[in-house]
């Protein structure tokens, strides 16, 4: 149902990305599934680069987390096969590469937000931290994690 929720409004979930480094993209204890952060990835290439503030704007910012979030989704459905597992999602942790005098963090996250509501409805709704930082991996505007909690 979810995976048809998608096909209607038009998004396709990528092949899951791999790690870049020694970890794991997700990490499953009893019914919760954490994720590793996601970044803004198409065909493994950055969408968007740079700062919140300087290079990204606002907009940008908004399109990278939604990009993210598809990302996010596709890690679940590796790990699960099924996103109709999905019981709920518990909480996002999203990170903003910005400037220091840039103060539109959530409204950054919202792209995220926005999306999983969008596709999972109630299920989709969730709690959640928008941090801005410096700097993040590979110049990326976004990075992600979600906590799912999953139907046993």
């Amino acid at each position: 149902m979810i995976e048809k929720k998608l096909q209607e409004l038009g998004y396709d979930l990528p092949t899951a990305p791999q790690p870049l480094a020694n970890y794991v993209t997700v990490n499953r204890t009893g019914n919760l599934l954490f994720t590793s952060g996601q970044g803004c990835f198409r065909n493994g290439k950055p969408v968007y680069q740079g700062k919140l503030g300087q290079d990204i704007s606002v907009e940008q910012g908004y399109d990278a987390a939604r990009i993210t979030a598809i990302n996010l989704l596709s890690v679940v459905k590796a790990e699960l096969g099924d996103l109709s597992k999905i019981k709920k999602v518990v909480k996002l942790l999203g990170f903003v590469s910005s400037t220091s005098d840039f103060y539109d963090h959530p409204q950054v996250i919202n792209g995220a937000s926005d999306f999983l509501v969008e596709v999972l409805g109630e299920k989709g709704k969730h709690a959640r931290s928008a941090i801005g930082t410096n700097v993040l991996p590979m110049n990326l505007p976004v990075e992600i994690e979600m906590v799912i909690e999953i139907e046993e």
